[in-house]
């Protein structure tokens, strides 16, 4: 249950209800606080109720959650596409012509980790979100179940904008720095034998086509400087 909470939070969700959990102490006990890694608040605000029907007070649209679809009972869909659906409602129209409202209240109703889901709960939903998993290995615990389906709400109705560096404002060497800076490594490359001036055959061009791709900045283009500074002086120490 902490691992929940903590799913919960990370994805900006704070509003967690228990029914009829296996504990009544579940939401204080050690396992729990420490699992939840610092979601404190989402267990202390968690209301634990005695039925489902309890639960939904205020719900309009409750979507489910199974690893197989169920031959009978409400649709099954993967949770990107019906999410996809649902907040496009206020657009559609149904058959007799009368506008669809978007769903005010929308719950996401998960098993126990043991048990699962009572077929009994999942016929009251809406929807049942089954969760694209590998054909042969689908069980997922109640922690990962709800980080995937909590992600996917919340790309839905408000995708977060991930903190990326400013990129600095390097300075692009010019074609002379460059071709200088070439013209040394060339000279280092003599030095340890590396190129054959009398047989040098394509690789100061490859060389030049390398840097014109990749347009090295000013500090860039000092240190390979330094780097064939450092081969000349290492072979003139080894020819004194």
């Amino acid at each position: 249950m902490g691992a929940a909470a903590r799913a919960l939070k990370v994805m900006g969700f704070d509003d967690l209800v228990l029914v009829e959990p296996r504990w009544d102490n579940v939401l204080r006990r050690e396992e729990t606080i420490q699992r939840a890694s610092g979601a404190n608040d989402v267990l202390e605000n968690c209301r634990v109720v005695a039925t489902l029907d309890e639960a939904l007070d205020g719900v309009d649209h409750l979507c489910a959650t199974a690893m197989t679809p169920r031959d009978f009972g409400p649709p099954t869909q993967s949770p990107r596409v019906h999410f996809e659906q649902l907040l496009k409602r206020p657009t559609a129209r149904g058959d007799n012509g009368a506008q669809l409202v978007q769903p005010t209240g929308v719950a996401f109703l998960f098993g126990s980790e043991r048990f699962g889901m009572r077929n009994d709960d999942v016929y009251k939903a809406n929807v049942c979100l089954s969760i694209p998993t590998n054909p042969h290995f689908g069980s997922l615990n109640l922690a990962a179940a709800v980080q995937l389906v909590a992600y996917d709400w919340r790309l839905a109705v408000d995708q977060w904008v991930v903190d990326t560096p400013a990129p600095q404002n390097q300075v692009l060497a010019d074609s002379q720095t460059v071709q200088a800076m070439l013209n040394h490594v060339e000279q280092a490359l003599v030095a340890i034998s590396f190129l054959d001036p009398h047989a040098p055959k394509k690789l100061m061009p490859r060389l030049n086509q390398l840097m014109s791709r990749a347009q090295p900045s000013m500090e860039e283009v000092h240190i390979l400087r330094g780097m064939a500074k450092a081969m000349l002086q290492t072979a003139a120490k080894a020819t004194d």
